[in-house]
């Protein structure tokens, strides 16, 4: 009798069959793939979405509150110092800056002073330089330039930037350049007595009419002794009383007694009365103010 066909036979001839066909494909996906020519390279589309009216003036807003950053901390400065709001607290404006904020003896100041150069650039700087300042030290250098010499000297540092914010070397050097064109030999000697004359120099308000003698001579400013410390104020701010030698040594006396006296510790109305006498426009002291003064030196030694 005949055998029947085998299935096994024919069952491995189709799985044969079978597997070799995907295989096959299998090869031919890797010899394309394998292929640079006929690569395919599927990049998806990332849609960038337009803001709408309402959000580009949400940025815009708070872009500026950005900028205006350090300008609200020197207004917010001046008027706590101006109004002594820091009185019930502290002796002096330095020791409630120091002890609240963290800051050394100049910062504040410093913020104080980019403050007022921030509303001086916007007022007058040109319609169609809407760049302004974003910190404190980018203006700084702007500090040794009068007021309405400073905008001009802020263009020059934009256009360096190529319509840009600079940076401090930038408006340093655009100062650089101004000074070197406009530069007033700086004549003032050692021991010479000159009227502090304020302008918008926020680190000298209250001195304003004041008596100085100069301690240091230096290219473009004066370091001057006062009743209350040592400054550095720019020539713009400085106007010499013409004394004789002799008179220069009479203030230079009156200078160091008044040191010796003053103190922040002192009441206000004992400071106001050696403020004033730091504003006498007369190389000499009256009887009744020799008195007074005399006084007081007798007092704080006891």
């Amino acid at each position: 009798m005949p055998k029947p066909p085998s299935r096994r036979n024919k069952a491995t001839s189709a799985a044969s069959t079978d597997s070799t066909s995907p295989a096959n494909s299998a090869n031919e996906d890797i010899s394309q793939q394998l292929d640079p020519a006929s690569a395919t390279i599927t990049v998806t589309a990332v849609e960038v979405t337009e803001l709408t009216q309402e959000e580009q003036s949400d940025r815009l807003l708070l872009e500026r509150k950005v900028e205006r950053a350090f300008f609200e901390a020197g207004k917010a400065l001046m008027e706590l110092r101006d109004r002594r709001l820091y009185r019930s607290t502290h002796k002096t404006f330095e020791d409630y800056c120091r002890e609240r904020f963290g800051f050394s003896r100049r910062q504040p100041y410093h913020l104080i002073e980019a403050a007022v150069i921030f509303d001086n650039l916007v007022e007058k700087c040109e319609r169609n330089v809407h760049i302004l300042p974003t910190n404190e030290w980018q203006i700084r250098p702007l500090s040794k330039l009068d007021p309405d010499i400073q905008p001009g000297a802020w263009e020059q540092a934009v256009e360096s930037a190529n319509g840009k914010v600079p940076s401090h070397r930038m408006v340093k050097d655009a100062v650089q350049r101004i000074m070197e064109r406009t530069q007033v030999p700086n004549t003032y000697q050692l021991g010479e007595v000159c009227q502090i004359l304020a302008k918008d120099n926020p680190e000298l308000r209250g001195k304003s009419g004041c008596w100085a003698i100069i301690s240091q001579v230096n290219d473009f400013s004066c370091t001057v002794k006062m009743w209350d410390g040592e400054y550095t104020v720019g020539l713009q701010h400085l106007k010499s009383f013409n004394y004789l030698p002799a008179e220069c040594e009479q203030m230079q006396s009156l200078s160091d007694r008044i040191t010796r006296v003053y103190s922040d510790l002192l009441e206000e109305t004992v400071k106001s009365l050696l403020q004033s006498l730091g504003k006498v426009n007369r190389p000499y002291l009256t009887e009744l103010e020799e008195k007074l003064l005399s006084l007081l030196e007798s007092e704080v030694k006891v």
